[in-house]
């Protein structure tokens, strides 16, 4: 554990759909990092180079207005980052989990917090996981990928008969937070999905609806944390139960054998090795009812909020929210 007090960038907001969700997790990480002693600056790439003056403006929830990318590049060139001994990466979603903020960062020389940029590229491409994930033989559910330039209904439909069946989920190959995602029992269902799912992503992921249990297991290097089980208020766990207090149930660890325990814990650190995971990250699963683990991803960014996952499993071994903040912070140097 460093004793040393940095110059520590908390990077928050950016421009994906999960913006809102990136601030939430900021804000539980910004009063640990001044505990600890910290020198902490708050950056939102989506301004740029201009950033706000009042702190209390980085967490206003309607602030953002359409913007380029280009403004990552500025604010990351710019004087914010002079003096910056790691930037603390509570970003998430589209260039924020995908190796863009990574790569900028390391053309600068700064380090980060999570996965380096590969890595974090890969695990937020749905379609190269899943390959890589067939090649490390952990299993997941049956898939395939269609592209919006070739998207063709009729042959989408055939492919999810012979492939996937129904209930069927069809979500965009890139996002997070089940952003574009949804779940078809029927024909009826599939074009209002993929239209949905178009409108996130170019390349769009149909997979096998798994029956069963939602878990997750978090890994901090090469430590698994406990399994904790979700229990969503809705059929799906998804965006409003992920960040609404009280939409879920958790349960860690979760109350399934030892046996199913150890092999969700085995898989998640397979599944993070495969995708050359470091740091720390969560790895996500489809518990069949007959107790066989599904992976569906890895998040090499996980939320930090009031209601996220891994600081339940931490807790639930021992690790406080600012030990863990620690952890990671030393992890990352």
């Amino acid at each position: 554990m460093t004793n040393k007090k940095l110059n520590i960038a908390l990077l928050l907001g950016g421009t994906s759909p999960e913006r809102s969700v990136s601030k939430a997790s900021a804000a539980s990480i910004y009063p640990v990092l001044k505990d600890l002693g910290h020198n902490v600056t708050l950056i939102d790439p989506a301004y740029g180079a201009n950033q706000p003056k009042d702190e209390r403006d980085f967490f206003k929830e309607d602030d953002y207005t359409e913007c380029t990318d280009r403004n990552y590049i500025e604010a990351i060139n710019s004087s914010l980052f002079d003096n910056i001994d790691l930037a603390f990466l509570a970003l998430h979603g589209k260039h924020g989990e995908d190796g863009t903020v990574q790569a900028l960062l390391e053309l600068r020389g700064i380090k980060y917090t999570g996965s380096k940029v590969l890595s974090s590229s890969i695990s937020m491409d749905k379609i190269m996981s899943k390959i890589l994930f067939g090649h490390y033989n952990i299993q997941t559910p049956k898939w395939f990928s269609i592209n919006n330039s070739s998207f063709n209904i009729q042959e989408a439909e055939t492919q999810i008969d012979e492939i996937v069946k129904y209930p069927c989920v069809i979500k965009p190959a890139d996002q997070g937070s089940t952003v574009g995602l949804s779940i078809c029992n029927e024909r009826g269902e599939v074009i209002d999905a993929f239209n949905l799912a178009f409108k996130f992503a170019d390349k769009v992921l149909v997979e096998e609806y798994i029956d069963g249990y939602e878990m997750t297991v978090a890994v901090v290097e090469t430590q698994t944390l406990p399994v904790l089980e979700i229990k969503p208020k809705h059929a799906l766990y998804d965006y409003e139960c992920k960040y609404t207090t009280g939409m879920s149930n958790y349960i860690v660890p979760a109350e399934i054998s030892e046996e199913t325990s150890l092999l969700l814990q085995e898989q998640a650190l397979l599944a993070f090795n495969a995708l050359g995971c470091t740091g720390y990250g969560r790895v996500d699963f489809r518990v069949s009812k007959e107790y066989q683990p599904y992976c569906l991803e890895v998040n090499t960014l996980p939320g930090m909020t009031s209601t996220s996952l891994v600081p339940k499993m931490a807790k639930a071994a021992g690790i406080s929210f600012e030990a863990l903040i620690e952890r990671i912070i030393d992890l990352s140097l």
